[in-house]
């Protein structure tokens, strides 16, 4: 039988990186068995599902490269694939149950139950239902119907034993069934409890292989008594080890950005990031790091993926990310800045296209995010100069920087050329006259130039400025040193 598999969020919010995670390995482990990877939004959870978080997935996943077989949009032969419209599925299959004897009405209220959990607890009991509706004959529920009660249709589990599976990722696993009660599959209100629902479109959509998080565990004997009261065949199981943050916790908002967009306006690439997710939990031979999505795709086996939590380390995905853009032609590295850089409110449509080049070289090694460029190449994208105050007190301390400034600003008004090598002969040669180091000169320059200490090459910067922009800010420098504000458009 041909792989069939499956990523079924529900659009309550952003795509979590751990969700996201998911879906990779899903869409890896489909390719690589030449299988389906299928896409099913659970949205029975109308309070809460909006069609912004359903955007903001489907764009997560495209941007991600995981492109559907089957879903919404993509259309396919088991739909459809949105919960909320497979309603008559849900309860044609609970009438199974109660015919077979397996689900039973119950019409327990929630302050009832709320009030027997309290009481389990406050006895050291581990909260559960207590079965009583389980043994109601005809007449008791005609009674408790009367009252006005509306009932849930609750699972009757088989007794004592245990359920067990052998999971491709952790291994045999079983849960004795004394730990589980009589859940809940269709609610009061008519809805399918995930559970329920997730096994009935399962198996409808004829799902060979479930590869989610480990923390669906608990779900899993719940799902596969179902599987067997209704004479399904079992799908295999893999349970993912899940995503920790730095301090051992579940990764979660506290530790920096969570969802795929977040790291996309970082200026992530999402190469890097299919890349730091795939091994976060799975490895190839334990030493090779880098690989495009097209390269997972042939290598990547669920057998190799491991139990322990995985920790989510921002240090690497910066650096997997810088090495993914070293990896693009230049050309498609400055298509990506400019992108970025458009995102950011930054219109470089009037730059010529070697300008745009000029400063992703200039950035050089410094570009480890699309976000870089805009830190490092901001003094030529702005016209207004923001100085860095520390780096301005620097320069306030040394009263002769000031005329050195200007008469730089001078020697660059002159200079015919402008080219990289008459802007470095014309600086060093200034400061041969000078009598000083060509260093302390260029630090200087680059901070009235700049705003900052640290920014790519002076040469550079100067002829990305050009040489208006340039003669300028030496100037307005220069005449600053009385002690007016370092800011200004420049």
């Amino acid at each position: 039988m041909s792989v069939r598999v499956r990523f079924a969020p529900s659009p309550t919010g952003y795509l979590h990186v751990g969700g996201a995670r998911t879906a990779l390995y899903n869409y890896l482990y489909a390719r690589r068995r030449g299988g389906t990877f299928i896409l099913r939004i659970e949205d029975t959870d109308a309070a809460r599902s909006t069609p912004e978080s359903l955007a903001a997935i489907l764009d997560g996943l495209r941007w991600l490269g995981l492109n559907w077989d089957e879903g919404p949009e993509a259309g396919g032969t088991h739909g459809p694939y949105f919960q909320s419209q497979r309603g008559e599925h849900y309860h044609a299959h609970a009438g199974t149950l109660r015919g077979a004897g397996r689900a039973y009405p119950c019409y327990c209220t929630a302050a009832e139950l709320e009030a027997r959990r309290e009481a389990q607890l406050a006895r050291g009991e581990p909260p559960r239902y207590d079965g009583r509706c389980r043994g109601l004959d005809e007449a008791a529920r005609a009674r408790l119907a009367a009252e006005g009660r509306t009932a849930a249709l609750r699972f009757a589990l088989p007794g004592p034993g245990e359920t067990a599976w052998e999971d491709i990722v952790r291994g045999r696993v079983s849960f004795r069934n004394e730990v589980l009660d009589d859940f809940v599959v269709i609610r009061s209100d008519g809805l399918p409890t995930y559970n329920y629902a997730c096994v009935v479109d399962d198996h409808a959509m004829e799902i060979t292989d479930v590869v989610r998080g480990d923390d669906h565990i608990s779900n899993t004997p719940r799902q596969l008594l179902l599987y067997q009261a209704l004479g399904w065949t079992l799908p295999r199981f893999a349970h993912v080890p899940m995503i920790l943050g730095d301090d051992g916790s579940r990764l979660s908002k506290r530790h920096g950005a969570a969802s795929v967009a977040a790291y996309r306006e970082l200026g992530f690439l999402p190469e890097a990031l299919v890349n730091f997710l795939a091994l976060l939990g799975w490895s190839f031979d334990g030493q090779r790091e880098l690989f495009s999505l097209a390269e997972l795709e042939q290598v990547f086996l669920l057998e190799r993926v491991g139990s322990n939590p995985a920790v989510f380390n921002l240090e690497k995905l910066e650096w997997m990310n810088g090495q993914h853009l070293k990896r693009l032609s230049e050309d498609e590295r400055v298509r990506r800045v400019e992108a970025f850089l458009a995102s950011r409110g930054y219109d470089l449509s009037a730059r010529p296209p070697e300008w745009r080049a000029a400063l992703v070289r200039a950035i050089g090694d410094r570009l480890k995010t699309l976000a870089d460029a805009e830190r490092y190449g901001v003094f030529a994208l702005r016209d207004r100069l923001e100085v860095d105050p520390e780096a301005w007190a620097e320069l306030r301390a040394k009263p002769e920087v000031g005329p050195r400034l200007a008469t730089l600003g001078e020697r660059l008004a002159a200079d015919a050329e402008f080219s990289l090598a008459s802007l470095e002969r014309v600086t060093r040669r200034l400061a041969e006259e000078l009598g000083i180091k060509a260093g302390e000169l260029m630090s200087a320059a680059r901070v009235a130039l700049t705003g900052r200490r640290v920014a790519p090459g002076l040469f550079e910067v100067m002829a990305l400025l050009g040489r208006e922009r340039a003669v300028s800010r030496l100037r307005g420098a220069a005449a600053r040193w009385a002690g007016e504000s370092p800011h200004a458009r420049v």
